[in-house]
Order: C-alpha cells, then structure tokens, then sequence
C-alpha cells in the first residue's frame, strides 16, 4: 500500500493539521514504509508458536476491602460556603 501526498493532505485536512507539500512527501514515503513493514510482520507463519507471554497470565495482588478510615465529611464541610445532605452546592454556571 501506498500513500501519496495527496493522501496525507486529505487526512491531514480531516484532522484539521496543517502539513506543507515538503512535509507531505515525507510522510507519505515513512507511512508507506511502515506498512510495508506491517505487511511483511502479517506475513510471517506463527501457526503453532506458543505466546511467550500474556498479560491475562499475571495475578493481581488486591487488598481486603476493609474501611480504614473514618467519616470526616462533617469536619471537611464545616468551611464550605453551602452544604445539602452531604453535598457540597456550588452556583450554576450552565444556563
């Protein structure tokens, strides 16, 4: 595959980039690069190799879901200009 500079304008247009004709060419000669090299990586036989590793093989430590703190929102909301069950009651700003 591969992309002319019309092609890197065009996207670059859709993306709202500016890029210049010089810039364009080279983009398009490194984007046709690497999917050619994406192309070649596509075509290599990998039927039975065996993954060398994966990531849904690792175990994740969690820690027991215990509250170690306690409830200071009464303390927290003392300063707060306006509070409502809990929350804390800002102005509008959206109108």
């Amino acid at each position: 595959m591969s992309f002319s500079s019309d092609d890197i304008k065009n996207v670059a247009h859709l993306a709202r980039l500016h890029v210049s004709d010089e810039n364009a060419d080279k983009l398009g000669a490194d984007i046709t690069n690497i999917l050619t090299l994406v192309d070649q990586l596509q075509a290599v036989d990998t039927q039975g190799v065996e993954p060398m590793a994966h990531p849904m093989d690792a175990v994740q430590i969690l820690r027991a879901d215990d509250v170690t703190e306690t409830n200071q929102r009464d303390k927290y909301q003392a300063c707060a200009p306006e509070t409502e069950e809990g929350l804390y009651l800002v102005p509008r700003v959206i109108e």
